[in-house]
């Protein structure tokens, strides 16, 4: 058989990973925060009349959005349009855009490697990595930030040999900055940072960069104009100081973390390609005057310090520097391809213990939560590891393409399943309870709760805003003739008369005063 031409690998790169980031795209409800307001942002788009200027100016809940740039949102209110309101269709720019980041890395890849091998095991470990897939998958901006990333990188390269390619830069970062704001310095900066470092300065004399980067950032600059024009100073302060840069300083929402927080969420959830990390940053490091080397070690160490040394700290943040990570394993995975240097003892016991890792999932999905999808998850996941741990021991190279089907196959049947966001299993479920709202309330009316916090995705589903209050408060909201929802402990002890119980769902039951 001949070789796959690289059009072909492209191709497959490109159906491979649609299908992985789009299977069962809308089999769960959407997550707290980030997931649930982006879509809130997005309906209110989707149902403000054109004339009303909605898509420049978003909302959230009635009141101005300021919180990030809106272009992600806007994509989210035209799939409305086409395909309605439901989780499948929030979730779809997104996951669409991320899923385009595997045949972008090979193709950057392409440029900055010498060979095709190390550009495709970079870009197999990309879209096998659990975070990467995981979190492209939900209605949030940080895997399409990471796809028009790697569209600035793949066009900075190519303008080596075709100057014209250099106006895809400035395009890629309007992108960013029209989808993640300010975070276009930091990753503006390690693209100049590299340049400086890897002499590749004649770049800066390309004169279609600087025209890209016009045109391209002309955009994001109209924008935070416009904003700041419509809602005076109270944007600068929001948008610019409390969303931006008092997260270096400060911690928002209570989200912080040990400098090593982003080490330790790598740890987490970076198996099994962290195994052949050491011996990729190694290779970069040999390799630093190469293009690929330079590029790695700049991107990782400086992306990785900035993050780790901002105050507030949430997991998510550390998803742009997968893309480099990837680079580094697919170099070493390629290194180990081509002259066999496998480690045989300590390979072979690790992928042991995560083949019997496999067998322990198994036991436990088929007593604790029984959902045939993970049971056979399991499976795949032990046979996959114990037949890679036995090539492994025979000094098989053949073992790498077995890894990357047995993680693709893997994370294809956890992406089936009802459990690919855990966080959901953190409070109740909100749709049952939403279902409870809207069979009594009308739309977008003010619901007070007992809960402890306010749930975004809660408002989502019912359409109304349901905000947590104390008990004094629900007293107060109670004599102005206001609906709550009290779960049955407060239900019990608070002192509400003539209360009129419109129904129950998930411990919590809905009152509104008789008339």
């Amino acid at each position: 058989m001949r070789p796959f031409r690289e059009k072909e690998w492209l191709l497959s790169l490109c159906v491979l990973s649609i299908l992985l980031w789009l299977i069962c795209l809308g089999n769960s409800p959407l997550r707290d925060w980030d997931e649930a307001t982006i879509a809130q942002v997005a309906r209110e788009i989707w149902r403000s009349p054109l004339g009303s200027m909605g898509w420049l100016y978003p909302t959230l809940v009635g009141e101005p959005y300021h919180n990030k740039p809106p272009l992600i949102h806007l994509l989210i209110a035209w799939a409305y349009s086409l395909g309605g309101v439901n989780e499948w269709t929030t979730r779809l720019p997104g996951a669409v855009l991320t899923a385009l980041g595997v045949p972008l890395l090979f193709s950057l890849g392409r440029l900055i490697f010498p060979a095709k091998l190390p550009a495709l095991f970079a870009a197999l470990v990309y879209m096998t990595m659990l975070p990467v897939v995981r979190h492209g998958r939900l209605a949030m901006l940080d895997g399409a930030l990471v796809t028009f990333f790697l569209l600035v990188l793949f066009c900075l390269f190519k303008a080596r040999k075709n100057p014209r390619y250099a106006l895809g830069v400035g395009f890629g970062l309007g992108l960013i900055a029209l989808t993640k704001g300010m975070i276009v310095l930091l990753l503006g900066g390690i693209i100049c940072l590299f340049l400086l470092v890897n002499k590749q300065l004649s770049l800066w004399k390309n004169p279609y960069l600087w025209i890209g980067i016009l045109l391209g950032i002309i955009p994001a600059i109209a924008w935070y104009i416009a904003q700041w024009q419509h809602y005076g100073d109270s944007f600068l302060q929001i948008n610019l100081q409390s969303q931006t840069f008092d997260r270096l300083t400060q911690t928002v929402d209570g989200n912080t973390g040990r400098p090593w927080y982003y080490l330790i969420e790598i740890l987490k959830y970076g198996f099994p390609w962290l195994l052949f990390l050491p011996g990729g940053f190694y290779l970069a490091g040999k390799q630093r005057h190469t293009t690929w080397g330079c590029l790695v070690l700049v991107g990782t160490v400086v992306y990785l310090v900035t993050i780790s040394l901002m105050k507030t700290k949430l997991p998510w943040y550390v998803i742009p520097v997968y893309p480099f990570l990837a680079l580094a394993v697919g170099a070493e995975l390629s290194e180990v391809w081509e002259n066999r240097h496998i480690q045989g003892r300590i390979w072979t016991v690790i992928f042991v213990l995560l083949s019997i890792a496999g067998v322990g999932g198994c036991v436990y999905f088929a007593i604790a939560d029984p959902q045939p999808v993970l049971i056979v998850m399991s499976i795949v996941l032990a046979i996959s590891m114990g037949i890679v741990a036995w090539l492994v021991s025979r000094g098989d190279r053949n073992f790498i393409p077995v890894l990357f089907a047995g993680m693709y196959l893997v994370l294809a049947m956890l992406m089936s399943s009802q459990s690919w966001i855990w966080e959901l299993n953190e409070a109740f479920p909100v749709k049952p309870v939403a279902a409870l709202i809207r069979a009594n309330v009308l739309p977008q009316t003010k619901i007070y709760t007992s809960f402890a916090y306010s749930r975004p995705s809660l408002d989502f589903y019912c359409d109304c805003q349901v905000i947590a209050a104390s008990s004094s408060t629900l007293k107060q909201m109670w004599a102005d003739k206001s609906y709550l929802l009290l779960d049955n402990a407060t239900l019990q002890t608070i002192n509400l008369p003539n209360s009129q119980i419109l129904g129950n769902s998930e411990e919590f039951t809905l009152i509104y005063p008789k008339s």
